[in-house]
């Protein structure tokens, strides 16, 4: 079945949580799903970039429902104080694991906890959000957490025996293999969902090449110089804009049809509409799967016993 994103089912009664949702597709991701009439949780880092998407979701969409919430995924108190705050809510139907660094230090750097920076926010701090988070998903009829992959995971490799990239680090190794772990990190989450009869679908997507410049101009949000969107325009037989890159997580929260363990992604790969996608061979591993989550609970200090 096709998907329009132009006229999305009706959202309304729906909490959804969105994490580093003050920008990017995390942002337009938010915008779509409160245009749907979804009550939407932008959970971020920096306050004021936080507040600024709120309010400019509340501009643009009519009778908004829409609030912020501190989250800085790096850092472990800022999780479990997130995580309780999300119980609080009662029943969240989704939680979008969008935040995470795009563009990694080119020199190896470390959180609080001794953990590399790039593992640190791409995956741990949402491993360890969606352990502490989950009663609060498994009340709710149909329930999805929905992690963000990359077509950089088409790129490299997951070095299990390096995981922190303490021999190896390069700021590409740091991105392409935290993307990898990502993506095992959803398959395995829904393999263990099922096996446990756990009452939530795991479900990983990737954004394709969605750009800045060729994103709409927000104040507050998005606002690429003039260079930018020359540049980027320049790319647009295969890029598109993060408004448009959206629309896959979006489709992931939102369509009924779809199960857990499925990917989704552009339909031209890099750009176009939310369809069915082939995942690497690694991701999907189930060998690769269970030998990573132990090394996850060990680094994000976080036991998530499903079975």
């Amino acid at each position: 079945m096709g998907w329009d994103a132009a006229s999305l089912p009706d959202a309304s009664g729906r909490t959804v949580v969105i994490t580093g949702a003050n920008a990017g597709v995390g942002y337009f991701t938010a915008e779509q799903l409160a245009r749907a009439g979804a009550h939407v949780v932008l959970a971020c880092r920096d306050p004021e970039r936080a507040e600024a998407a709120v309010s400019a979701i509340r501009r643009r969409v009519t009778r908004a429902s829409v609030e912020a919430m501190p989250l800085d995924v790096t850092d472990r108190r800022s999780i479990d104080a997130a995580a309780e705050a999300i119980l609080e809510h009662g029943t969240v139907d989704a939680l979008v694991l969008n935040a995470g660094i795009v563009h990694p230090p080119r020199s190896r750097r470390t959180d609080d906890e001794g953990n590399e920076l790039v593992l640190s926010t791409n995956v741990l701090g949402h491993f360890r959000l969606v352990a502490r988070a989950l009663p609060a998903l498994t009340s709710a009829p149909d329930a999805r957490v929905v992690t963000l992959g990359s077509l950089a995971s088409r790129l490299g490799r997951l070095r299990l025996d390096d995981l922190q990239l303490e021999r190896s680090y390069t700021s590409w190794r740091a991105y392409a293999g935290s993307k990898i772990a990502a993506q095992a990190f959803g398959f395995e989450l829904d393999r263990r969902f099922r096996a446990s009869a756990t009452p939530v679908r795991s479900i990983v997507v990737h954004p394709g090449y969605s750009t800045s410049g060729r994103t709409p101009g927000i104040r507050g949000v998005n606002q690429p110089t003039r260079l930018k969107r020359f540049a980027d325009n320049l790319q647009a037989a295969w890029t598109q804009g993060k408004d448009d890159g959206a629309h896959v997580p979006v489709r992931a929260v939102l369509d009924a049809d779809i199960e857990g363990g499925d990917y989704l992604g552009p339909a031209l790969w890099t750009k176009g509409a939310p369809v069915h996608a082939p995942a690497t061979r690694a991701s999907r591993s189930p060998r690769l799967g269970a030998r990573l989550w132990p090394l996850l609970e060990q680094a994000s200090g976080q036991p998530f016993a499903l079975l």
